[in-house]
């Protein structure tokens, strides 16, 4: 049954949501132009000690007579026509784009693969909680995701923004809405001319050459591609939501500041930006350490953070947002700073667009391992990033001259000077990685010229950024302390005795850092200088700013946050240790990834046979076979307690059980039931014997994908000084099917040793059994089974092959040992020789090759993160609350 409704519904409400949101931009800009008078500018002198709305400074607190120029307040009109209609079209445009995500997340609830969105992103077999990762997982529902951000951001600006700052602030805002909506239009003009990529296309239209369809037009696949295995993980049904929504966040101040500049008030708009920059700055870190940390659980690089292409886009992005942060602090009272917010706040923006570019358009094609693929939208992403670098930097351009200088220049001794030079290393932190992940677009610009370029990225893109922006923030700690002195007037009088306490306190604390835990790394010693005087420093001032009141310690806490995640970074990198040296001096593959480097995966793996047991340092080690998940039992099930139903997708994956299915003295299943599995995933259990005799499994996982082969995830032991950190780098394709070698025979007697596979046997003994699994023995049956003992040096293993007459008809059931690799049958009796056949094949022994590692001191980085946010979010509310009180006091 092909279901066109409601994909007919969507691309309605798709167009309904582009046209009313152009509808409110050019409303709303109606409003604000025609709200606008023309104010009678009186010049008159003041006396200030410090400036408070008008953007210039007397540096050191010294009074300084300026001419300041007043404006009467806008003549407000009885009514305003034009910003009604424009709250009701945008109004509208938030209900569409609601009620497009509505349509396209039924559409891959329900399983309509006729869509080809849904087709290509998910299946039958898809667990119920990663069905809504689903929906964006591909371009057109990422942009979806991030326009209902946008528009759920607007409907609050509109009751909170203030009627001055509406009109011109959602002018911006439904223009950035229009160009979203445009990414998802998918309007085809011609062959080859198109607007957008619509998420409701049916497999029809977007393959309508391929050969099923000239056979059946009606066709409907049964199920789809399925989710990237990689993606099926808890954090990426939250991560991604929370970039988008620190993008979507990040369109706030960058409204705001164009509309200061708009209305020739280009300070005026920092107050009501400030907490939406906090909050930005809060969801952009977090939605940033989301991804590391799902990075961390799911990807097998033994880490956090690749410095891949796609992480930088969007790291750059919230670092110049903090430095943006900063600059607004000290617009205040420095014209340098207020100029600095306006060309920051910008650029954060600016950075947005540009990342997107960067990761949807495909320029980057193999560079990043989770970009995007071109979908044609490549010209239409640039002509979105370049109207907005005309629209803002043309304006900021014009309006310059409304911005006004400072008498004096900015003095090391004031706190606005230690804030601005922070935000500046903050902004070459960011150019660092911007610049180097750009190579990509600097070739692509060079072959438009007909040039050939032969730059390249870094072939160790870590080693790479690491060596610069490690000294980044060596500096970025150390100015955090010296600019909470400065901030809290604690340096006075060009005297700097304050900050000996702390230094002395780093001093003391580091070297024993430093002589107790073998830092000899020159490197690391002056990172860890650095992080423990941010620590102490901020540390100092945040006991005495809680004494007086704990919301004006946001600073303070961010900052020590970021000193513990340097720890953290520092430990849990420089002094990563890998624990499974291969001991044995065997090689244990000739596979070009474990012989380069000198063989260093050769060296660094351990390969472990099933239920053998091996000794890696403190630990010994058993590989105790596959495991897989069932949705109904908790934890994992012997794979061979499971029998999987070929061909299985139509009706969600399922096995029938081959004994009762228990955990911890629960039955959950009877042996025969059939029961739900998930897909895809095999856990390897590996357990650990500690040598005080305790025993822990862990349970790293291989995914077996069509379209990406073998992947494998690591599992993490979380200890609190350290994780153990262990993933399987290679194992036999759990999919495939069994290879058994040529079938040997052997007659033996009872008592005769004969050889299994490399192995002695020895046939102790056959006698009659009335239990043969799948087989009822009746009255006139007869069934014998034999005990064959197998010695191997991690003991016996007994092997019960059955031999069965029923009906007249002989069955001989095989018996199947993974550990030994063996299959043995009783084929033959012989009761004159008294001799028993036995025929026998061999295979692969089951075996995996892990790799472990320890980290120390993780736990300090994600804690750091934790102090991180919640800085940012004292800092927020207390900037909230100014806003909220001023603006009943000023026209804002």
């Amino acid at each position: 049954m092909i279901h066109t409704t409601v994909g007919q519904l969507g691309h309605f409400l798709v167009i309904l949501s582009f046209v009313t949101a152009l509808v409110a931009t050019v409303a709303y800009f109606l409003s604000a132009i025609g709200k606008r008078s023309v104010a009678v500018a009186e010049a008159v002198e003041v006396e200030e000690p410090q400036l408070a709305y008008a953007g210039e400074s007397s540096f050191g607190g010294k009074s300084a007579k300026r001419r300041v120029t007043k404006a009467t307040p806008p003549v407000e009109t009885a009514r305003d026509d034009w910003r009604t209609l424009a709250r009701w079209a945008f109004y509208l445009h938030g209900l569409a784009v609601t009620g497009v995500g509505a349509c396209l997340y039924w559409i891959i609830y329900n399983h309509y693969f006729e869509y080809h969105y849904a087709w290509s992103h998910s299946s039958r077999a898809l667990p119920v909680q990663y069905v809504i990762s689903c929906f964006w997982e591909g371009q057109e529902g990422s942009f979806m995701l991030w326009l209902f951000w946008d528009a759920l951001v607007g409907f609050i600006l509109i009751r909170t923004a203030g009627k001055v700052w509406e009109a011109p602030m959602m002018t911006i805002f439904a223009l950035v809405q229009a160009f979203l909506a445009s990414m998802i239009l998918g309007v085809v003009f011609g062959d080859t001319f198109k607007i957008g990529s619509s998420p409701f296309l049916l497999l029809t239209e977007a393959m309508p050459d391929a050969p099923i369809f000239t056979a059946d037009p009606t066709f409907v696949p049964k199920d789809g591609n399925g989710l990237n295995p990689l993606l099926q993980n808890y954090w990426m049904v939250i991560h991604p939501p929370t970039l988008f929504l620190g993008f979507a966040l990040a369109l706030v101040p960058f409204a705001f500041c164009i509309a200061g500049l708009w209305r020739n008030q280009p300070y005026n708009w920092i107050r009501p930006a400030l907490p939406w920059t906090l909050l930005g700055s809060l969801i952009l870190g977090a939605g940033i350490m989301m991804g590391g940390y799902w990075a961390y659980e799911t990807l097998n690089f033994g880490g956090y953070w690749n410095w891949d292409p796609v992480e930088n886009a969007v790291y750059v992005p919230w670092l110049v947002m903090v430095a943006a942060l900063h600059t607004m602090l000290i617009a205040k009272r420095s014209s340098t700073g207020l100029k600095s917010a306006i060309i920051l706040t910008i650029t954060s923006f600016l950075l947005v667009l540009y990342s997107t570019f960067l990761t949807r358009s495909g320029i980057l094609g193999n560079a990043s391992v989770h970009s995007f693929t071109d979908l044609g939208l490549s010209g239409q992403l640039l002509l979105y990033l370049m109207a907005f670098v005309v629209v803002s930097i043309g304006l900021a351009f014009w309006k310059w001259k409304h911005i006004p200088t400072d008498a004096e220049e900015a003095s090391v001794y004031t706190k606005e000077f230690w804030l601005f030079m922070g935000a500046l290393v903050l902004c070459l932190a960011a150019f660092q990685v911007i610049a180097t992940t750009s190579i990509p677009v600097y070739n692509k610009v060079l072959e438009s010229f007909g040039k050939i370029s032969n730059l390249a990225l870094p072939a160790d893109q870590i080693a790479h950024y690491t060596k610069f922006q490690i000294w980044f923030f060596v500096v970025i700690a150390v100015l955090t302390g010296i600019g909470q002195f400065m901030w809290w007037r604690r340096i006075e009088g060009r005297k700097w005795d304050a900050l000996m306490t702390p230094l002395i306190l780093t001093l003391l604390i580091s070297a024993g850092i430093i002589a107790f835990g073998s830092i000899k790394n020159p490197v690391y010693m002056v990172l860890v200088v650095a992080s423990i005087f941010a620590l102490s420093a901020n540390g100092s001032i945040l006991l005495d700013v809680i004494r007086g009141n704990y919301r004006l310690s946001g600073g303070a806490i961010a900052h020590m946050g970021m000193a513990l995640m340097l720890i953290g970074i520092l430990y849990s990198s420089g002094f990563t240790k890998v624990i499974s040296l291969n001991t044995s001096g065997l090689m244990i593959s000739k596979q070009d990834e474990f012989t380069k480097n000198d063989n260093k995966e050769n060296k660094e793996n351990k390969l472990l046979w099933l239920n053998q047991p091996e000794q890696m340092g403190p630990y010994q080690l058993t590989y105790r076979g596959k495991q897989i998940e069932a949705r109904d039992v908790p934890g994992y099930i012997p794979r061979k307690d499971i029998e999987l139903i070929e061909g299985d997708k139509q009706f969600n994956f399922h096995g029938i059980a081959l004994t009762d299915i228990a955990q911890d003295g629960k039955v959950y299943h009877k042996k025969g039931d059939t029961l739900a599995l998930y897909p895809e995933n095999t856990y390897y259990a590996v357990e650990y014997r500690e040598p005080n005799g305790k025993i822990f499994t862990l349970y790293p996982r291989a995914q077996v994908n069509e379209r990406m082969g073998l992947l494998a995830s690591p599992d993490i032991r979380h200890k609190t000084d350290r994780d153990m950190y262990t993933f399987v780098s290679s194992v036999p394709d759990p999919n495939a099917e069994e290879k058994w070698e040529k079938t040997e025979t052997y007659s033996v007697a009872i008592k005769d040793t004969f050889f299994l596979n490399d192995y002695v046997a020895i046939l102790d003994d056959v006698a009659r059994t009335n239990d043969v699994a799948g087989i009822q023995i009746g009255a006139n049956d007869a069934a014998v089974r034999a005990k064959v003992r197998v010695l191997s040096k991690n003991g016996e293993h007994i092997l019960s092959p059955a031999f069965v007459i029923k009906d007249r008809m002989v069955a001989h059931p095989a018996e199947m040992n993974d550990e030994i690799g063996v299959r043995i049958q009783l084929s033959q009796i012989d009761p004159q020789t008294g001799k028993f056949t036995f025929a026998v094949n061999r295979t692969q022994r089951d075996y995996i090759v892990m790799k472990a590692y320890e980290k120390p001191l993780i736990n300090i980085l994600w804690i750091g993160t934790l102090v991180v946010l919640l800085g940012f979010a004292i800092s927020m509310v207390r900037r909230y609350r100014e806003f909220t009180k001023m603006r009943g006091k000023e026209a804002i």
